[in-house]
């Protein structure tokens, strides 16, 4: 399966780590005959019941072991795939935190003045860190207040780093940013950024590809600066910042176009109902209630 062509490096990767941690130890002495129903639901009982791996990388094993029987089917090596217990492929992640606009503005300001810029824009596009550490100066307008995602860097473990197109036609995109932060972006690019049209937006000290581990460790000081949740992680920006546009009334398709996902699955999350939101809902509908009443008034006095 990790082998299957078109897979990316760090997909591959997953998956190597996944077989090797939690799939290989428990099933890999078996022969495929002997991976049945029970034995794959008792595997799946007992790394639900452990502490580590999280829900989340569960039920990502669970896919992979299901896929790999999948293909042994296709191959006619088993009759049927074992991995049959309903919905245990889904990931059920944590409710992750969200910041306020005011705690964005803290970390801001609490962390390196060269990663200022990164917190803000991560923010307020919704874009990833690697898609950040990709971004080139031609392709960041400040004029329109725009970005234009179009590559995305990745770092393997072995440090490694590999820059290519998003993994999807809907990663391709467009997004603009508020125009209050268009004076952050542009003492950024004068101070920070690598030189030349093409140099990266966000960069080394000596305008060399941003390591994560450099700025990760960057961002854990900040945290630990700031009054928010000690367990707020930088792609958790990402949320906030989908969870502000959301707040502002964003459609399911604008809110995928801003994360650029092709399915609404995941621009769904963004729009469950928000104090602020809710509690404006409630007075648009009283207006309605209001205005309704007063053509039935109008209407009733009208007649003879």
């Amino acid at each position: 399966m990790a082998e299957r062509p078109g897979l990316r490096p760090r997909t591959r990767e997953l998956y190597e780590s996944e077989l090797r941690l939690h799939i290989l130890p428990a099933l890999g002495d078996l022969q495929l005959r002997q991976l049945s129903s029970a034995r794959v639901r008792s595997w799946h009982a007992e790394m639900s019941q452990r502490q580590k791996p999280g829900p989340t990388t569960v039920a990502k094993c669970y896919r992979l072991l299901r896929a790999i029987l999948s293909t042994a089917v296709e191959d006619e090596l088993i009759l049927k795939n074992p991995c049959v217990l309903k919905r245990a492929g889904v990931e059920k992640a944590p409710e992750r935190p969200v910041a306020t606009t005011e705690q964005v503005y803290a970390l801001a300001d609490a962390i390196e003045p060269r990663f200022r810029a990164l917190v803000l824009l991560a923010t307020f596009t919704g874009l990833r860190l690697g898609e950040l550490r990709a971004l080139r100066r031609n392709k960041l307008d400040l004029l329109r207040t725009k970005v234009h995602v179009v590559e995305q860097m990745q770092e393997l473990a072995d440090g490694t780093l590999l820059v290519g197109e998003p993994k999807s036609d809907a990663g391709r995109r467009t997004v603009f940013f508020p125009q209050a932060i268009v004076a952050d972006m542009e003492a950024h690019l004068a101070s920070w950024a690598a030189p030349g049209r093409d140099g990266l937006v966000f960069c080394g000290t000596n305008g060399q590809p941003l390591r994560r581990a450099t700025f990760y460790t960057a961002w854990g000081r900040a945290i630990r600066l700031v009054d928010v949740d000690p367990n707020l992680r930088f792609h958790d920006l990402r949320h906030t910042g989908n969870t502000l546009a959301a707040a502002t009334g964003a459609s399911t398709k604008e809110l995928m176009a801003r994360l650029g996902h092709s399915s609404p699955r995941a621009a769904l999350i963004y729009q469950h109902a928000t104090a602020d939101r809710d509690a404006a809902i409630a007075r648009a509908l009283s207006e309605l209630i209001v205005h309704r009443g007063r053509q039935r008034s109008s209407g009733s006095a009208a007649d003879p």
